[in-house]
């Protein structure tokens, strides 16, 4: 009994030798896909916002949890022309996929100085919305026809994403920081589902499509 009084009591004692600020932080993504499939994917523009604790054990090594809201995906480009029944058929295709989660990363940091530190660990990402966005042009023989479409793909989408991230920090004596990010996603962001078409049901496979996103972040803690 009097053994376990010690150890808690060299517990409580650790806990508030450790110093614990929190804060929010926000900025701007630039989200991509990578894979197999990902094909040209270009980069969309998005944004992440919410909350961290850092939790100082001394003054070089610390832990971050976080809760962060982030709006991820990638955009695609295509034209070129296609023969069609003899006629020559030009077309212009653009899309977006847009992907949104609320990401629980668990941040390991080290301190290099004082006001710099580098920061790495796991995240899991949990989807809220996918929506797949396309627009495009078609010409032939002479006439153009424009056609836009928008469909919810989230039940075709993972519910869960995880992977890791890697970045670094700038620390000011204010409070405020600046921070920058690269987070890995290293599951597949589509799964497997089944169709029924005309009394038939067959399988389509998750393609071999992961995020890529660099955040780069502005935060202040108190």
């Amino acid at each position: 009994m009097i053994a376990a009084i010690a150890v808690v009591g060299f517990s409580a004692a650790g806990l508030a030798q450790q110093q614990v600020k929190f804060g929010p932080k926000a900025g701007v993504n630039l989200a991509t896909i990578n894979g197999k499939d990902a094909g040209d994917a270009k980069m969309l523009i998005g944004f992440h916002v919410g909350a961290f604790a850092e939790i100082m054990f001394n003054d070089k090594f610390a832990i971050q949890p976080e809760i962060v809201y982030s709006a991820q995906g990638a955009k695609m480009k295509e034209s070129g022309t296609d023969v069609v029944m003899g006629i020559p058929v030009t077309y212009d295709l653009e899309g977006k996929a847009k992907y949104s989660y609320i990401n629980v990363p668990i941040m390991a940091k080290y301190y290099i100085t004082e006001n710099f530190a580098f920061e790495a660990g796991p995240y899991v990402g949990f989807l809220m919305s996918a929506e797949a966005e396309a627009e495009g042009t078609m010409t032939a023989a002479g006439i153009t026809q424009t056609e836009s479409t928008t469909e919810d793909m989230k039940d075709y989408s993972n519910s869960i994403d995880f992977g890791v991230g890697v970045g670094a920090s700038f620390n000011l004596d204010n409070g405020f920081f600046v921070g920058a990010r690269y987070n890995l996603g290293l599951t597949k962001m589509g799964k497997e589902y089944s169709e029924t078409v005309e009394g038939f049901e067959y399988t389509v496979e998750a393609a071999d499509i992961k995020n890529g996103v660099i955040q780069v972040s502005v935060g202040f803690k108190f």
